[in-house]
């Protein structure tokens, strides 16, 4: 079942059942009202029959069933019986027909004064009449033609009402089921039409206020999270395969060199170094592809800890002057923590040492003096470090790239590298809940600046 005709089946149900319930209850008050409305008319009737009988002397009994034929116009059947204390019959309204009745009943009208039943079809009251010491019971009874027959239209009228207002309202039901469920419809046949191939296309947000619209926001910021991956896989790839290429590349060549002619001994150390380089930058290659795979993989499953930041720094100032003894690293602090923790972030290490080799590694490559600044800043949410160079710079287009896998500013082509570390420290640092921000002058430095949140 589809969700119109569900909902549709749901908004006619309801209104059914409201439709039923108010027909019931009105067709019970009006027929509890004409029940009431016509006992009071027989309690009346009857209270003035054994009057005009006992307490008017002028009327004899012949004379009131004259009366008692001609009041009760609106009545058929009708029976006006008066008992007295012996159970005998004294009066009785009509001549002409057998008169049933029961001792239990008078019984009871003289214990209870007031008594409502029904004979048959006919409603019957039973009142308790004293007048000079005598205890009559008085009994009348009749059909209510009008009553009835108003009760009977009442009937017929919420009957058809009732069946014309669930027709309406399935048509209703249906009708504005599927004008509600249209925008979903349009939703449905343009995310029919969206492939791997025109990810760029989005949905119509409509007025970006409704369920709908938000929900077509919300596909629309899906799409495009999609279609970044689907570009940065395109652009991974193209790049790896370029990257890739031109280290086998000259790896073939030097090897075809070797093999074209006879070759002295420095020149066979001489190709041996060229394929030891080559080699060399193929491994880091693919030591940074593996690694940014793995980050991308498993970022969900690293285990975080608390860690202290300046700690980090100093760890990954050893471990790069260790292995690029030329390289100067200085570090300082804007301002001291005021407690310990100022400067402990809930992180990985090893992650967070790799973000700063990265950052320290291109600051000393860049700058002429091959000397990186590092300044540790913490504020009452963020631990900041700022990595500064006085290196080539970035131009205004480059930073806006810069953190794109294999993107390698024009400057930078001479410089040792593949563009993937900056991507790889980005990726971290969000990874950690963080920020990393670049500001950078074509020929005056670069500073990068990372900020954590501290515990």
């Amino acid at each position: 079942m589809t969700i119109r005709n569900r909902i549709a089946l749901q908004f006619s149900l309801i209104v059914a059942s409201i439709l039923i319930v108010f027909s019931v209850l009105i067709f019970f008050v009006s027929a509890t009202y004409r029940r009431e409305e016509f006992y009071d008319r027989l309690k009346n009737k009857a209270r003035t029959t054994v009057r005009f009988l006992i307490e008017v002397k002028e009327v004899d009994r012949e004379l009131l069933k004259i009366i008692d034929r001609n009041t009760l116009t609106a009545m058929i059947d009708e029976k006006v019986l008066v008992f007295d204390a012996r159970n005998r019959l004294i009066y009785s309204s009509v001549d002409d027909q057998v008169i049933h009745y029961k001792t239990t009943l008078l019984d009871e009208v003289r214990q209870k004064k007031d008594v409502e039943t029904f004979s048959g079809h006919n409603e019957l009251i039973g009142l308790l009449y004293r007048q000079n010491g005598r205890d009559l019971v008085v009994l009348a009874s009749a059909y209510d033609t009008f009553g009835k027959s108003k009760l009977e239209n009442l009937q017929l009228t919420l009957g058809w009402g009732l069946l014309a207002g669930l027709s309406i309202t399935i048509g209703l039901g249906i009708f504005f089921a599927g004008q509600s469920l249209q925008p979903i419809s349009e939703i449905n046949r343009q995310v029919s039409t969206i492939t791997a191939r025109n990810l760029e296309k989005r949905l119509d947000e409509g007025n970006r206020q409704d369920e709908i619209a938000r929900l077509a926001m919300n596909f629309n910021n899906v799409l495009q999270r999609l279609h970044q991956a689907f570009e940065q896989q395109r652009s991974f790839v193209s790049h790896a395969s370029h990257e890739l290429r031109t280290p086998l590349a000259a790896l073939k060549s030097e090897i075809q060199l070797g093999l074209r002619r006879t070759l002295t001994v420095d020149e066979h150390e001489e190709i041996l170094q060229n394929l030891m380089l080559d080699t060399d930058r193929l491994i880091g290659l693919t030591n940074s592809l593996l690694f940014l795979a793995r980050v991308m993989e498993t970022s969900n499953q690293v285990p975080f800890e608390p860690v202290r930041t300046d700690d980090i720094v100093f760890l990954a100032k050893d471990e790069l002057v260790s292995a690029k003894p030329t390289y100067r690293i200085e570090v300082d602090y804007d301002n001291i923590p005021d407690a310990e923790t100022g400067t402990v972030v809930n992180g990985n290490e090893d992650l967070l040492k790799q973000v700063l080799l990265n950052l320290l590694d291109n600051a000393c490559k860049y700058s002429p003096d091959h000397t990186a600044l590092v300044r540790i800043s913490t504020d009452d949410h963020n631990c900041r470090i700022v990595v500064r160079d006085r290196g080539i710079g970035m131009s205004e287009a480059d930073l806006h790239r810069v953190f794109e896998p294999f993107y390698r500013a024009q400057n930078a082509l001479g410089y040792e590298g593949f563009g993937i570390g900056l991507s790889i420290s980005a990726k971290l640092i969000e990874l950690h809940q963080g920020t990393l921000a670049v500001d950078s002058k074509l020929g005056e430095g670069s500073t990068f600046t990372v900020s954590l949140p501290h515990v």
